[in-house]
């Protein structure tokens, strides 16, 4: 399905987005890649949506990335006696691994890695940082604060420690169990949650066995510090500016949205930005001005994708949210100015063929009258590579493999063709010429550039590119390759 956009829309599904007639609206409106929340549903529901979205996909001939979203370890305090307790400033509060219902001088907290890390000074923030609590004393099973911003704690409330690397790991048991549920599914990509460290993405990806791309979410100040590990070790991130802006000032979230996302073009992975980008379209069918600009901020850095959560899931507007991101973005890219922070941010890089390749069918698009740039794909990773020189012209990516045309969804400016094997470069300009006819990007009398991989079928073997006709009857008739 053609887009008049580059930038891509993850739709979150949710009770406001369950059934084959809202998903094909979502998906018609804009929606390239669908996120199914690991946190909401069981797996007999998820199983449900993933299959509606395959036949949505199926009958509308569109590949559509499915994105599952691990919930991670999430910490709670436990229960209340009254079910809630006001805090005061400057009260006494103690945390602890006691059971016993608690009261306005103490609660459960059922997560002891949680006292093994903490140091006196340290942070604890509940319920989404509404309250903060300053550790003044600690032990193996206790933690003695202050209340230093007080506020109602009631049941279960989440947690955040912004202050210590927690000795947990990023997979608990039910992500476990969720990851080979989702994996047997065979979704796209798998994000997740409470990434501290490279290790973690480790972790999964030894589960996963390559049956989906990784994408780690940054949501902890330690993924900030180790980000550059991080991101070695991902096929994506996400910045999720939810929890982030809780156990960080909120003032630092913009400028580490914009260095993650320039960091993330420079290596050639997709980046989503996350969280609260439309959220008063839960309930209203406009958006308020400050978050169109936080939208269009998000496309004006380059990211691959912006995302939208609650808005769809659970909102009233779920297709006039997913068509106001897109008409944003339409808007934002049609600006020459867009244009021009986006060449003015691209970094060269050189260090392969592969490299010198896309970036000379970028710069012959730019300066010639080339219509599109068709790349030939096993992998992804040289339709990965074209999309980083963010080139003016449409990107055809061509795959012979579903799977690949899938995970490249959520890539900026990629639209994906499913096609047969194709053994012989002549062959694939042909293919890359009626693409780009079909899509309507170019016309018969039009020219594209072609790149791909000699031998074909080959992963990371892109080494050849020609600028060829989109008539067939030229492209027969040149000289032989």
């Amino acid at each position: 399905m053609r887009r008049l956009r580059n930038v891509k829309i993850v739709a979150t599904l949710g009770p406001a987005s369950d059934d084959y007639e809202m998903i094909r609206a979502l998906h018609e409106a804009g929606a390239d890649v669908f996120r199914l929340n690991m946190s909401h549903g069981s797996h007999d529901e998820i199983r449900e949506k993933h299959r509606i979205i395959r036949r949505v996909e199926k009958d509308l001939d569109s590949p559509i990335a499915i994105l599952a979203d691990l919930q991670g370890p999430k910490l709670r305090v436990g229960v209340f006696t009254n079910e809630a307790e006001e805090l005061v400033e400057g009260a006494s509060f103690r945390m602890d691994l006691d059971e016993a219902a608690g009261d306005v001088s103490r609660v459960c907290l059922p997560h002891p890695e949680i006292f093994q890390a903490l140091e006196p000074g340290a942070k604890l923030l509940v319920n989404d940082g509404k309250i903060q609590l300053r550790v003044k004393e600690c032990g193996a099973d206790f933690a003695d604060c202050i209340v230093e911003t007080p506020g109602t704690i009631s049941n279960r409330k989440g947690v955040n420690v912004p202050d210590v690397v927690l000795p947990l790991a990023a997979l608990s048991e039910k992500d476990r169990d969720d990851l080979e549920f989702v994996c047997g599914l065979g979704v796209d990509w798998l994000a997740l949650s409470f990434v501290q460290r490279a290790e973690d993405v480790q972790e999964a990806r030894a589960l996963v066995q390559g049956r989906a791309a990784v994408l780690s979410k940054i949501e902890k100040p330690s993924a900030v510090t180790g980000f550059d590990a991080i991101l070695a070790e991902s096929d994506g991130i996400m910045v999720a500016r939810g929890d982030l802006g809780v156990e960080l000032p909120v003032q630092n979230v913009p400028p580490i949205q914009k260095r993650m996302v320039r960091r993330c073009r420079r290596a050639g992975k997709p980046v989503i930005v996350a969280t609260q980008m439309l959220e008063s379209m839960i309930e209203s069918p406009m958006p308020t001005r400050a978050e169109v600009s936080d939208v269009a901020t998000a496309i004006y850095e380059g990211a691959d994708a912006v995302m939208l959560s609650a808005e769809s899931a659970a909102g009233s507007y779920p297709i006039e949210a997913v068509t106001t991101m897109n008409n944003v973005a339409i808007e934002v890219e049609m600006d020459p100015t867009y244009t021009q922070i986006i060449e003015s941010s691209r970094t060269a890089e050189r260090a392969s063929v592969a490299d010198a390749i896309v970036s000379a069918a970028r710069e012959i698009a730019e300066t010639t009258e080339v219509k599109a740039i068709c790349c030939f794909t096993e992998s992804g990773t040289t339709a990965l590579l074209v999309a980083r020189e963010k080139p003016r012209v449409p990107i055809i990516a061509m795959t012979s493999l579903r799977g690949t045309a899938r995970r490249l969804a959520l890539t900026w400016g990629t639209n994906c063709v499913v096609i047969g094997e194709v053994n012989q470069f002549k062959m694939a300009v042909v293919s890359a010429a009626r693409a780009a006819r079909s899509l309507g990007y170019a016309g018969p009398e039009d020219q594209i550039v072609v790149t791909a991989g000699l031998p074909f079928n080959v992963p990371g073997s892109t080494n050849i590119l020609r600028v060829a006709p989109c008539d067939e009857r030229l492209i027969f008739t040149a000289d032989p390759e």
